[in-house]
């Protein structure tokens, strides 16, 4: 049992982004595959979304022990193992197609560790896959309230790249979601998300940022998505 208390308090917000998780799994599908590791799940919000039942295996790994417990009431998540800790936690022998860092990298101050240790639990072939929020000028007061360390750019991120894993995709995503962050960085400096501002985003923006994001070329956007691949 772990004693970790997750700071935040928009997860309850975010897990009704409908539009913007069903963005995020259209991108992921061909990589959500065989057995699955998800750090970080908070309330299950993004398991629900990604899990479609095509995947072998899916642990939910969650140091908040009172969040894992609520990712295993769900009625939708049964079937998900659930585990109360973090990756050093896991046993050595455990081995995943793909692992996934959903908005979760931001709150580890060690993330290069973090993704070295990430791949010496991936299967040959398996993948990392890491969404987190872009950027460091639009960090905000709301970063700092629910524990980001940073926000990252495409070449900050690759940076990161463990030693034999091959880069497949690093892109931005969510350009129209660049001004709802602006937003509050220059008017707002709103320590909290409101449902309010949730609902625009999602409702308004992310259907647009699916449509310009190609017109864009993936090269602006709210989060940067980035997908290691473990190399023979």
């Amino acid at each position: 049992m772990s004693d970790f208390q997750y700071m935040g308090s928009e997860l309850e917000i975010f897990a009704h982004a409908n539009n913007w998780k069903s963005y995020v799994q259209s991108q992921l599908r061909p990589y959500l595959v065989g057995d699955v590791l998800e750090v970080g799940a908070g309330i299950g919000g993004t398991t629900r979304a990604l899990k479609d039942g095509a995947q072998r295996r899916w642990v939910c790994l969650e140091p908040d022990s009172a969040f894992a417990k609520r990712i295993s009431s769900l009625p939708h998540l049964q079937n998900c193992e659930v585990l109360v800790g973090m990756l050093p936690d896991l046993d050595d022998q455990e081995k995943f197609d793909a692992i996934l860092y959903i908005d979760v990298l931001e709150h580890i101050k060690e993330d290069a560790a973090e993704l070295i240790l990430a791949a010496r639990h991936l299967k040959t072939n398996g993948v990392i896959v890491v969404l987190a929020p872009a950027f460091p000028w639009l960090y905000t007061q709301f970063d700092a309230a629910i524990g980001h360390f940073r926000r990252y750019t495409r070449n900050s991120l690759r940076a990161l790249a463990p030693v034999g894993l091959r880069e497949e995709k690093c892109i931005y995503l969510d350009a129209f979601g660049i001004l709802a962050s602006a937003g509050n960085l220059l008017f707002l400096q709103a320590a909290n998300a409101s449902a309010g501002q949730m609902r625009f985003w999602d409702n308004c923006l992310v259907p647009i940022s699916r449509v310009m994001d190609r017109a864009f070329a993936f090269s602006l956007g709210r989060s940067v998505l980035a997908i290691w691949r473990k190399t023979p």
